[in-house]
């Protein structure tokens, strides 16, 4: 005998809420943890809970950048571009600000008429 149908909708007691995610979330573990050794296939499974934890699952030989990849070169889709072209113009901005303020500085100790100290580390970019 099989078990009946529930409506799928938001379980509103917090306690059944919990234990129902903590069931579905191993049984989908489980599963992605099957299809990866019948099907010989690279599974990665990500989860957040309700209150923001983290729970994941990765076939072995399979990390989330190595997923990504795949997904992106596969489907077409470019997924961090933007995120990377936004972290270069800020490199580029605090690279600017840091030349400026060795200009400025190196000024303030000319007007001063004192030695600039050795620089530590030379190689800045």
């Amino acid at each position: 005998m099989g078990r009946g149908k529930i409506e799928i909708k938001r379980i509103e007691n917090s306690s059944n809420r919990q234990v129902t995610f903590a069931k579905r979330r191993a049984g989908l573990v489980k599963k992605a943890r099957e299809i990866g050794v019948l099907c010989d296939a690279e599974v990665g499974v990500v989860i957040f809970s309700s209150a923001g934890k983290l729970y994941d699952f990765w076939t072995p030989k399979t990390t989330l950048p190595r997923i990504l990849e795949k997904y992106q070169t596969n489907s077409g889709k470019i997924l961090w571009d933007e995120k990377h072209k936004s972290i270069s113009a800020e490199i580029d901005r605090v690279k600017k600000e840091n030349d400026n303020m060795q200009i400025e500085l190196r000024q303030a100790y000319e007007r001063r008429g004192c030695e600039l100290p050795a620089a530590q580390g030379t190689d800045r970019h």
